[in-house]
């Protein structure tokens, strides 16, 4: 079989279009703006964000409600094009700031000078601490004297976070931590998003499920699980989805996790 034909006989992801609320979206919905507003109380509180679906429903309600929460999110120097764009877009779409947060430049010289660009693909370590000075190291910086950060975590999104609360105290930034999204199914952040017309990124629409940085991310087949795209040379299974970012791995491991009626 040629090229032409293996590649024709590929089926990419296609991200869901409900056409119809799925069961119990109303009452998850109310939960996550309950929770964004618990979240609102303890000041000052950030968004830490990376643009993807799942935030964008986030960014929408805290503006949809004028809630007093700081949207922050990661420039890490390798993000891809169609996460700028989007970037600008939802700026001047909800006319609020999006502040940006980069890697110091001593960090990035210290990536530069280990050939960190070509070592991520070949040793875990070398792509853990490109994530940790890219990415972690200036959320810590960012998240400093803050009483609370919102994501966009779900548990639906893999193995590792099926066991995620709704609010938590984050152990590895030491302050609370909240997942207003943390029940949501892809087909609720998507039947949402389409009914609100709300901006999301254009590589959601070319077989992508999860983004990150450009050179940790494809577009999946249609069998693959959502988060198979990232740091897919790191996984041993499709099912068995374990690599993060960094970010998330000390909540995971070590939160007090309380589940919000």
């Amino acid at each position: 079989m040629n090229s032409t034909s293996t590649t024709s006989s590929v089926t990419w992801y296609r991200r869901p279009r409900p056409n119809r609320a799925p069961d119990g979206f109303a009452a998850r919905l109310e939960d996550a703006i309950d929770l964004l507003k618990l979240a609102a109380s303890y000041t000052p509180c950030a968004f830490a964000q990376s643009l993807s679906a799942e935030d964008m429903v986030i960014f929408h309600l805290i503006a949809e409600h004028n809630l007093p929460i700081q949207a922050i999110a990661l420039d890490t120097g390798r993000l891809p094009e169609a996460t700028l764009e989007l970037w600008n877009r939802v700026e001047a779409m909800y006319s609020r700031r999006i502040e940006r947060i980069e890697p110091t430049a001593a960090h990035i010289e210290e990536l530069v000078d280990m050939r960190a660009d070509s070592g991520l693909y070949e040793s875990k370590t070398v792509r853990a601490y490109c994530c940790e000075l890219r990415k972690t190291a200036p959320l810590r910086a960012a998240l400093s004297g803050k009483q609370a950060w919102v994501t966009g975590l779900r548990r639906a999104q893999s193995t590792g976070r099926a066991n995620v609360g709704t609010q938590e105290f984050d152990t590895s930034f030491q302050l609370l931590k909240f997942n207003p999204l943390i029940n949501w199914a892809d087909e609720d952040v998507w039947f949402y998003i389409d009914k609100r017309h709300i901006p999301h990124n254009s590589l959601y629409e070319i077989g992508y499920a999860s983004i990150g940085c450009d050179p940790c991310t494809r577009p999946i087949r249609e069998n693959e699980h959502p988060r198979a795209g990232r740091w897919w040379w790191e996984q041993s299974a499709s099912d068995s989805i374990h690599s993060e970012c960094g970010i998330h791995v000390a909540t995971f491991a070590n939160s007090t996790i309380k589940d919000v009626p």
